[in-house]
């Protein structure tokens, strides 16, 4: 089923017209505590007076949030019987409500993990508070067990309606602002390369990098239509990962942000400027079975989709952007950390990556990140 985009007006016309018009009673929100700072915070503490829709607030859960926390979740949904669930943030608040989502019709006394997912019909409508992880139009969400990453994946957790605030990111604090935006481009520029591309995602990375590098500027300095365009952008390249799944980039990222406590969208681009010179510069290494000179053409137009001549200009136009937004810093590694890194990395990730990488390729990849 298509998506349905809804755009944010003044008084939130558009809200109101999708709450009655689906005939919703009682609404899960699933959210952070930045939801009151919002101007959509204020819409839904005023909803039950507003259109007699009770509201049901859930904000026990953290970033990279555990399964407890989906567990009760699970259970304030059903225990208020609440008929459709709403996410206003970022990945977290997402991942936890597309869970929600998706155990909400399932066994309590099992554990969901080890349960086949039965599709369901429940309303769930997505706020995206970053432009950045395009989560909103994804099928993947990530949860916690027993300290362990687990992915969660199924169409069915696909929010059926997004809306569109840009007002929701005039309170993004600015390190945030860069490193959800880098995210969003390193999503188009991952989904172009990755070895599952088909004619739709390569569509949708090229829009949503022209969309990225136009609205750059606009965007950082908190423009209205910037930060519009923005999430525009981050949804987009979201419905690319959502063809291809993520590559090389994400997979050497994750360990990253846990070891040197920095952001998502902050750890995958770092990876990114290391990763895309090595695999142009080793092109012959090429896995996808289009060939090295289906994979020299898609270099190229991603530099095309840039506003760059050619690949070298692409590549060094991303590295000034994360000099210039500063982040590019002394990691301190130790010794220890590289083997740690190297460890972590997902093999199923690096399948989507056209271009092979071994164990020496990716310690040396580090080595760079580190360094940088």
């Amino acid at each position: 089923m298509e998506q349905q985009i809804l755009i944010a007006s003044e008084g939130y016309k558009k809200l109101d017209d999708y709450f009655t018009e689906n005939d919703i009673k009682k609404v899960l929100l699933v959210c952070g505590n930045s939801l009151s700072a919002l101007k959509l915070g204020e819409y839904f503490e005023n909803l039950e007076n507003h259109l007699g829709i009770q509201v049901v607030k859930f904000k026990e859960f953290q970033p990279n949030p555990r399964y407890e926390s989906v567990v009760k979740g699970v259970k304030v949904f059903r225990q208020n019987h609440c008929d459709a669930i709403v996410a206003v943030g970022g990945g977290s608040a997402m991942d936890v409500a597309k869970c929600i989502k998706l155990y909400s019709n399932m066994e309590p006394d099992e554990n969901y993990l080890r349960q086949e997912i039965i599709p369901n019909d429940i309303k769930f409508l997505a706020v995206p508070t970053t432009a950045g992880t395009g989560s909103e139009t994804t099928r993947y969400a990530v949860i916690y067990y027993n300290g362990e990453k687990q992915s969660v994946t199924h169409e069915s957790c696909i929010p059926t309606t997004v809306l569109m605030d840009a007002t929701a990111l005039k309170t993004l604090p600015d390190y945030q602002r860069k490193v959800t935006m880098l995210d969003a481009l390193c999503h188009a520029v991952e989904s172009y390369w990755s070895v599952n591309s088909t004619e739709e995602s390569r569509g949708y990375s090229q829009k949503a990098i022209e969309m990225v590098m136009k609205n750059s500027v606009s965007y950082l300095a908190n423009d209205e239509q910037g930060n519009a365009n923005m999430l525009l952008a981050a949804n987009i390249a979201g419905k690319a990962i959502n063809i291809t799944q993520t590559t090389a980039g994400h997979a050497m990222s994750y360990k990253l942000t846990s070891l040197y406590g920095i952001a998502h969208g902050h750890a995958v681009a770092l990876c990114i400027a290391k990763l895309w010179p090595y695999m142009y510069t080793n092109i012959e290494k090429c896995i996808d079975p289009r060939g090295t000179e289906y994979l020299k053409g898609i270099f190229g137009e991603i530099s095309i989709a840039m506003g760059c001549k050619n690949v070298e200009e692409a590549i060094e136009i991303f590295n000034k952007m994360l000099r210039e937004y500063g982040l590019y810093r002394d990691f301190e590694a130790k010794q220890e950390d590289y083997q740690v890194l190297s460890q972590s990395v997902n093999p199923v990730r690096l399948k989507n990556n056209p271009i092979e990488l071994d164990l020496e390729a990716i310690d040396n990849l580090y080595h760079q990140i580190l360094a940088s």
